[in-house]
């Protein structure tokens, strides 16, 4: 069975290492470029990871959390937040508008794929 993941993050650059990085696992990805993008193909489409940036133009990524929380489909699909902030600061505020886990920036390939390999084998469960 193939895992749906949407990626929302406006740098091209840490889309494609994250595509790299989750290469060799059987999940199907799927990117936005800013949060109203990421929003809408959340809306549009059924998945079973979110993997969302921080910082980002038109919608930040709490925003973003806020929305796809009070949308049925995404009460308990697992989110991964990922800043280029002190974690220690950022990840109080991502928890509370419904993060799943927040993550630092950069992301290394290997730790990514563990964490995603752990939420995707739980969210199939």
């Amino acid at each position: 069975m193939t895992i749906s993941t949407l990626v929302v993050d406006d740098n091209a650059n840490t889309r494609a290492d994250i595509g790299s990085s989750l290469s060799s696992l059987d999940i199907n990805l799927v990117f936005a470029n800013d949060g109203l993008d990421g929003l809408k193909q959340a809306k549009e489409g059924c998945f079973d990871l979110l993997i969302i940036d921080h910082k980002m133009p038109l919608m930040d990524g709490l925003t973003l959390l806020k929305n796809l929380r009070q949308l049925g489909q995404y009460h308990h699909t697992p989110i991964l937040f990922v800043t280029t902030q002190d974690v220690t600061e950022v990840e109080p505020l991502a928890l509370k508008h419904g993060a799943t886990r927040c993550l630092s920036k950069p992301l290394q390939a290997q730790f990514l794929c563990d964490v995603v390999s752990y939420y995707t084998k739980r969210s199939v469960a």
